[in-house]
């Protein structure tokens, strides 16, 4: 919001309705990196004024994604969360980061396997974002 603008009766539902969803990225000018744990993401708008962070090329069953966690993206480019609405069949959505970001804790953790794969997965990527490889010290002995 510029600062000539007036701050609309919606903003505060429009701001608690973004942290629901977990659409909490960055906004531009800032580059779509998650602020937990450094990996880059997939930010997309959504019709609320947020962004969301949405893992890089990456869809799902989304019979397979927890209710309130499936996102889906419209042919503008914005995304949208469904909420419960339950998926028709056959329907893919798209994994929020949020949702696998090593950085945060989940109370869900072994509900989903495969979303606890995608986390360690990430884990893993974040381990390696953060520790480069730039001396000979880092490598094991070779046998």
């Amino acid at each position: 919001m510029g600062e000539s603008e007036e701050p609309q009766p919606w903003d505060r539902v429009d701001h608690a309705q973004a942290i629901s969803d977990g659409a909490t990225a960055p906004p531009p000018p800032e580059p779509p990196v998650c602020r937990e744990c450094g990996l880059h993401g997939e930010r997309r708008p959504t019709y609320y004024g947020a962004c969301v962070l949405l893992e890089p090329r990456r869809e799902a069953p989304a019979h397979m994604v927890p209710p309130w966690h499936r996102w889906y993206v419209d042919s503008g480019g914005r995304a949208w969360n469904s909420g419960d609405t339950e998926p028709g069949p056959g329907s893919v959505c798209r994994v929020p980061h949020r949702l696998v970001c090593p950085g945060t804790v989940l109370t869900a953790l072994g509900l989903w396997p495969w979303l606890d794969a995608l986390r360690d997965e990430n884990a893993r990527r974040a381990q390696w974002r953060a520790c480069p490889l730039d001396s000979a010290a880092s490598l094991p002995e070779a046998g």
